[in-house]
């Protein structure tokens, strides 16, 4: 590889507004022993970034850094010792940041094998997003003719719960602004305004029993809502804490509040199980299971991407040079699904 190489990568310098991103130029890096090269072919826009620039999620890197949760790319070379056979394939990995670059170096050990007759974009609405509904789905263990209820329905993670829902033989019901309705009616949801003072009247009217499980990426006040609406037995899956956003509370003690709350809740003698779904659960202490599990799942999801029964949902498609213009759409929610860079 020509040592006058460039790479061109996103970087976040403070709080800033979308039109304040950087566009870097430097030299290509190299992999060390362990590491691989990857060629970004898509990344994409999610909530983690939107709240990094505000410097509202937690554990994120000092400014300035390059953000990017998750990629899907060809590998162009390893480090030395590695497996050259990688070199040409397609792949994909969850980088939590630094995805938003022409060139990405990534640990061996989070690669996944991706198929290549598969759109790289298409892909890239998985990747954390699939794994992610696959894993709290699991966690609710639903039947065959049970019923969920997802706010947030036109989300990233939520647009792939619904499919996944429906795949597995649950009914429906999602949140969404109105604008957004039409679209998950074609996914199989019955949609409801999730402004409408009387949500929850609407929820029991559909389900007079309560639901077997409330996924929130929102929590919030709501989220007592979400509780009290469980049916006997029921799940409540939080995923997020998207109500903290211009909080003028830290977001650490947003947090534990929200745990706090959660805990004492799953403590009571009703039958509900409740908890806080983290992606990152066990990346530390069980490196090599977390890994396998997260390899596991993205396979099975991807599988289901390529037989047709999640279909992508591509809220636009920009180049990484037009990011600004990208996560000033994507925060604007006007169309459901994931807004994708493509370097």
């Amino acid at each position: 590889m020509a040592s006058s190489a460039m790479i061109t990568e996103v970087v976040l310098p403070g709080v800033v507004e979308p039109d304040g991103l950087q566009i870097n130029r430097r030299a290509m890096p190299v992999p060390a022993a362990g590491w691989a090269l990857v060629e970004v072919e898509a990344t994409g826009i999610s909530y983690a970034e939107q709240s990094m620039r505000r410097d509202l999620y937690p554990g994120q890197p000092a400014f300035p850094f390059v953000p990017g949760y998750d990629l899907v790319g060809t590998v162009r070379a390893v480090g030395p010792g590695g497996d050259g056979a990688l070199v040409g394939t397609r792949v994909a990995a969850v980088t939590k940041t630094g995805a938003w670059t022409t060139h990405a170096l990534v640990d061996v050990d989070d690669l996944t094998p991706v198929p290549p007759d598969l759109d790289p974009a298409a892909v890239e609405t998985v990747v954390v997003n699939g794994v992610t509904a696959w894993q709290m789905l699991e966690r609710a263990r639903l039947r065959t003719g049970q019923t969920i209820l997802v706010h947030g329905a036109n989300g990233g993670v939520g647009t792939v719960l619904v499919q996944l829902g429906r795949h597995l033989g649950v009914r429906v019901i999602g949140t969404a602004a109105p604008r957004h309705h039409a679209a998950l009616r074609d996914l199989g949801v019955e949609p409801l305004d999730y402004r409408d003072p009387d949500l929850a009247a609407r929820v029991r009217e559909m389900s007079p029993g309560g639901v077997d499980a409330v996924f929130d990426p929102v929590a919030g006040p709501g989220v007592r809502t979400s509780y009290r609406l469980l049916a006997p037995g029921g799940t409540l899956v939080v995923y997020g804490n998207a109500s903290a956003t211009g909080n003028a509370q830290s977001i650490v003690w947003v947090f534990v509040k929200l745990l706090a709350r959660l805990y004492t809740w799953n403590a009571l003698p009703n039958g509900h199980r409740v908890g806080f779904y983290n992606f990152w659960a066990g990346r530390r202490t069980r490196g090599a299971a977390f890994r396998r599990r997260l390899r596991t799942d993205l396979g099975i999801v991807l599988d289901l991407l390529r037989q047709g029964v999640i279909v992508p949902q591509i809220a636009a498609r920009y180049p990484l040079t037009e990011v600004s213009a990208a996560l000033a759409f994507a925060e604007a929610r006007s169309r459901p699904g994931k807004v994708v860079l493509e370097p």
